[in-house]
């Protein structure tokens, strides 16, 4: 059986990067020996996991890595830090104009 896996790596930067792949081992060795110049963490070396996640469905890994790239760095952090109360408190909308948040 095939696995797929969403993954986010702390760079040297302190950005994450976020991806997926279907052998998380190859996938950050070819990271870590920055083998494509025009990878974003190319010139962010060295890179540390902080947070992998195993699919049985290639869709259902696609679309965590889709909306977890869409997370803030927070967010992200609290995710890889499974800080899942602070996850919760940061995706709440904070915008003025957010429904939640309009005052009549």
């Amino acid at each position: 059986m095939k696995f797929y896996y969403v993954y986010m790596l702390k760079c040297s930067d302190d950005s994450i990067y976020t991806g997926m792949t279907n052998s998380i081992n190859r996938r950050l060795e070819e990271h870590r020996m920055g083998l494509n110049p025009d990878c974003y963490t190319f010139r962010k070396r060295p890179l540390h996991l902080i947070y992998h996640q195993e699919f049985m469905q290639f869709n259902q890994a696609e679309y965590y890595e889709k909306k977890i790239k869409k997370w803030s760095q927070g967010e992200k952090l609290a995710l890889a830090n499974k800080d899942f109360e602070l996850l919760k408190d940061l995706s709440v909308c904070s915008n003025k104009s957010h429904s939640d948040n309009y005052k009549k």
